[in-house]
């Protein structure tokens, strides 16, 4: 990459960092664009050489977002399987790649799980697109998990990669929020005994029972 890109790219990026944490102070409506170029270091004709409006500033910041934590997710799964792991050990080893992911952008998560709630929005079709991108990840590993006999033929992937994905998003939240004092480790060691007993049909310490989908807690 030469060095106007690399400029531009490192621009875009502080821009993006500026967005989203103004946005998720003060909400999209109130954040104006001369607030974001300032927050960024840069003029405000910077913001829209690169992005044509503020709309499309905060549609790609939630792709680009979006993006990086399926990366992770992804980057997680693959390191478990080079080494031999199962796939329970892959979407255990997800499930901290995402915590972490938060704890390093939790303004971002925040933004992303109030915006899914929001109905009016132009970037609504964008927003679903790369949710299914990250939820993908997880459900593409369920299914392995499935064809190797690790999970009951009768689990409902789609739904399991949700509720996995949503647990790691609301868990992660809750913790930087009201349980700060916690290291990641710790709430990691948590929704893994959840992931071991209610996914995998594990039953505790003493070896697996048998492998079946989630029941009703």
């Amino acid at each position: 990459m030469d060095s106007s890109n690399t400029r531009r790219e490192a621009t875009r990026r502080k821009l993006f960092e500026a967005a989203v944490t103004l946005i998720a102070e003060q909400g999209f409506s109130s954040t104006t664009v001369d607030e974001i170029a300032e927050r960024a270091g840069v003029a405000k004709g910077t913001v829209y050489y690169n992005f044509a409006s503020k709309n499309v500033l905060f549609e790609e910041l939630l792709r680009h977002g979006v993006e990086m934590l399926a990366g992770s997710l992804q980057n997680a799964a693959d390191e478990v399987a080079e080494r031999g792991g199962s796939r329970i050990d892959a979407l255990d080893a997800m499930i901290h790649a995402g915590l972490y992911f938060i704890s390093q952008y939790p303004a971002l998560t925040q933004l992303y799980v109030a915006e899914l709630w929001r109905t009016n929005r132009t970037w609504n079709t964008t927003l679903m697109m790369v949710r299914e991108r990250a939820v993908s990840v997880v459900a593409e590993v369920i299914r392995e998990a499935v064809a190797a006999g690790e999970l009951s033929e009768e689990i409902d992937i789609p739904l399991t990669a949700s509720a996995l994905f949503g647990m790691v998003l609301v868990a992660a939240l809750d913790w930087q929020s009201f349980q700060p004092d916690r290291s990641i480790d710790d709430v990691h060691a948590a929704l893994s005994r959840l992931l071991q007993g209610r996914v995998s049909g594990h039953q505790g310490e003493g070896g697996a029972g048998p492998v079946a989908a989630p029941g009703p807690a």
